[in-house]
């Protein structure tokens, strides 16, 4: 595996500009500094030399374990100055303050739809492609996002994690919760 510098300018500003000077030449990714040529070979070999000590999951930089810890703790450093809410990643940050200025910088190639953010594009594009990445390995049913995949796995295994506050009812997803709560407060189901 090697890496290309394809370009001579400075580290400083790379960030800002989108520069990405390295091209690793196995993947074809441009990479933005020197520093991370180190790390995305890992990448392609699996190393995941950084351990989380409570639960020991794996990952290939240190970063990633230091934002996998706070699902631990519950730690949410970075805070909206619009409405407060919290979040572990300052990646999360920015989409959300996107909600308050309306900002959508994500634009569907084939329907010209507006989105938030780059995984929400990638999902909208699998409307249009019919592609269903995620298969279930009990029953082979394929579906667009993980989530979905993760909530329908819950028909197999049983687990209802969502609980009803009113009567403590049981359910396999956030979305029927919402759903089942509409029964107690008589809230017709909103048409989108």
């Amino acid at each position: 595996m090697t890496f290309t510098q394809y370009s001579h300018l400075p580290i400083r500003g790379r960030t800002e500009t989108r520069e990405k000077p390295y091209l690793n030449d196995l993947c074809n990714l441009r990479i933005v500094a020197n520093s991370e040529l180190t790390v995305n070979p890992r990448t392609h070999t699996d190393e995941k030399r950084y351990r989380c000590d409570v639960c020991h999951k794996s990952f290939t930089q240190n970063s990633h374990l230091t934002v996998h810890k706070r699902t631990h703790t519950g730690e949410r450093p970075y805070r909206c100055n619009v409405c407060n809410k919290l979040f572990t990643q300052n990646s999360h940050l920015t989409i959300h303050k996107r909600t308050h200025t309306g900002e959508k910088p994500y634009a569907c190639e084939i329907c010209d739809k507006k989105l938030i953010c780059k995984s929400a594009l990638t999902i909208h594009r699998r409307m249009h492609t019919g592609e269903k990445p995620y298969r279930c390995e009990m029953c082979d049913k394929s579906f667009s996002q993980s989530s979905n995949l993760n909530t329908h796995w819950r028909t197999h295994t049983g687990e209802e994690p969502y609980a009803c506050e009113i009567c403590d009812k049981k359910l396999i997803s956030n979305s029927a919760l919402t759903e089942h709560r509409r029964m107690h407060t008589g809230e017709k189901n909103a048409q989108v």
